[in-house]
């Protein structure tokens, strides 16, 4: 049997009714190249295995990937052993691909990263986490929870808030709710500004979210013509993507 691991984040689902669930909420037409993060072992790819998919896990504890072989040999050459945070995701797959995974807690805010520097060629994801990082990331610009993350994500993907899932339906039970939640790749190929000084912005506008952007981008040193702008009345959460879009095409123009 395998046990959990704290330091992992690990926290099996054991409720079969929400890991078809939540593979059937893979929306998949032509691109049929799927990467599982963290299958443990193995209750959603016991599911992505009876559909036709390129399939391939990633997983790092040791115990987990033994398992995984026993139990699915047809696997065994598509076992990704390791940190999926320090593979080049780009050569995964000939083709764009798409992720799904019970999300560990303590890297899921890394795994979104991953997906936003590849994102060219994730297609989509769907996957299990935190409820509190879901909310983050699927809120609408006003939330109290939206935030970098959310802006970042919501600027190349459509996210929908699937459906929450309880503490009682996984070994051993976390402390929080958890959520499903699935993002698809829009039709935005690059943003119609500098996207690095877009991600600056976006993330010292939220450094201090209770400031207005006029005091919290204060250490950007921006031009007076800027810090006039009545943009910068409002607070970060208060502006969506094609606001922030705005903003940084107007530092741009300042720039020269």
């Amino acid at each position: 049997m395998v046990r959990p691991k704290k330091f992992l984040g690990q926290h099996f689902l054991t409720d079969q009714r929400i890991a078809q669930r939540i593979v059937d909420s893979l929306q998949l037409e032509r691109k049929k190249a799927v990467l599982e993060i963290g299958p443990g072992t193995g209750v959603l790819t016991q599911y992505l295995l009876k559909k036709e998919l390129n399939l391939k896990v990633a997983e790092i504890d040791r115990d987990s990937v033994a398992h995984l072989k026993e139990h699915f040999p047809q696997l065994s050459d598509n076992i990704i052993e390791g940190d999926i945070l320090d593979y080049e995701w780009s050569g995964l797959f000939d083709d764009n691909f798409n992720v799904i995974g019970n999300f560990p807690y303590n890297i899921s805010s890394q795994i979104f990263f991953k997906v936003l520097d590849h994102r060219q060629k994730v297609d989509q994801v769907v996957c299990m986490l935190q409820k509190e990082v879901a909310d983050r990331i699927a809120s609408p610009k006003g939330s109290k929870v939206y935030g970098i993350l959310g802006v970042l994500l919501q600027a190349y993907y459509d996210v929908e808030m699937l459906f929450r899932v309880p503490p009682g339906v996984f070994f051993p039970p976390p402390k929080v709710m958890s959520a499903v939640i699935r993002l698809k790749r829009n039709e935005t190929r690059s943003l119609d500004c500098d996207e690095a000084m877009f991600v600056t912005i976006v993330k010292q506008g939220f450094q201090n979210r209770r400031k207005t952007l006029r005091n919290a981008l204060k250490r950007l040193n921006l031009p007076a013509s800027i810090m006039s702008l009545p943009l910068l009345d409002l607070r970060a959460e208060q502006l969506g993507v094609s606001d922030f879009v705005f903003l940084t095409q107007q530092i741009q123009k300042s720039n020269g």
